[in-house]
């Protein structure tokens, strides 16, 4: 999917929202819940439609995708080449995938975390788990197989029937047990400059991607270098490797040198209180905060905030 067919998605999720403003439009209850956290889709594409893109996105969609075309996807600092597959993909597993040949065709389906929250804990599935390869070749058989259910999800989204969120559930997760059943596809290593510059890109963005703590309620999901490891499904030593390679830096300095900027600046630009900040950053105890900040700072942070102007 294009760049441009993720930006129509996100508009096609947040349009209900704009809806809700509008008094004039009134939809049930049963289906107000669902609406902004499942879509659907057939796409096809040829060469000239650029089709490759990362599934970072703010909104937190999962996504599984039938793809058929020549293809080639890179993976943290692994490639799979494939003709027909289904891919899996979370909020927080990187990917890119770009076409070999012109013609293109997958079907899509997208969801939130919260699609499934009253049934399931979605990221539980090991499809969805870092560390796992998220990419099944299928055969023309396995295809239509998958193809068919997709058809029938596309077909049940248009229906005026007030319980079909409920039945597309049912059909997500036909294609998650189904795919359990396949072997995941093999994958190649990137050659050692390539693959540490892809980890390391995508390291940087993973971390990046915490910040900034807007609330006191927000917290760092991702705080020690093997978190981050297990995310980009990588040995804890190979990650080190990769941005000691790139950045002159440790894993653990790159994670210390941004929570510190982070922490002087609600230092500085809010009031909340030095406990809420440690929380915030991902600090179970106060006194670790404290340490941890002197140790880079030369100041605790109570002295810090004083000596900033007002």
């Amino acid at each position: 999917m294009s760049c441009r067919g993720i930006a129509y998605l996100c508009y096609q999720m947040n349009l209900h929202e704009d809806l809700k403003q509008d008094e004039r439009v009134w939809m049930p209850g049963v289906l107000d819940k669902d609406v902004r956290h499942f879509n659907i889709f057939y796409v096809q594409h040829n060469r000239d439609d650029k089709f490759n893109c990362k599934p970072y996105n703010r909104k937190g969609l999962y996504k599984i995708s039938l793809l058929k075309g020549k293809t080639k996807l890179y993976y943290a600092d692994k490639t799979m080449d494939f003709d027909s597959a289904l891919l899996f993909s979370n909020p927080n597993i990187p990917y890119a995938w770009e076409h070999v040949e012109s013609e293109q065709s997958a079907y899509f389906c997208v969801f939130t975390e919260e699609f499934f929250d009253q049934f399931i804990n979605i990221r539980e599935y090991p499809v969805f788990k870092p560390g796992n390869v998220p990419l099944f070749h299928l055969t023309p058989e396995q295809f239509q197989h998958f193809a068919g259910i997709f058809k029938q999800m596309l077909e049940e989204i248009t229906l005026d029937f007030a319980y079909k969120y409920d039945a597309l559930r049912t059909m997500v997760l036909q294609l998650i047990y189904a795919a359990m059943k396949l072997e995941p596809a093999t994958c190649q290593q990137y050659k050692d400059s390539n693959g540490s510059m892809r980890i390391a890109s995508i390291f940087m963005e993973l971390l990046e991607r915490q910040f900034p703590i807007e609330s006191a309620m927000q917290r760092m999901e991702l705080r020690h270098p093997k978190e981050f490891a297990s995310q980009l499904a990588v040995h804890i030593n190979h990650l080190n490797h990769a941005l000691k390679t790139i950045t002159g830096k440790t894993t653990s300095q790159l994670i210390a040198e941004r929570i510190m900027q982070e922490a002087r600046s609600l230092l500085q630009h809010t009031d909340w209180n030095i406990s809420e900040i440690a929380w915030s950053l991902g600090f179970d105890d106060l006194p670790h905060f404290i340490h941890f900040f002197k140790k880079n700072q030369r100041l605790t942070p109570k002295l810090y905030r004083k000596a900033q102007p007002l």
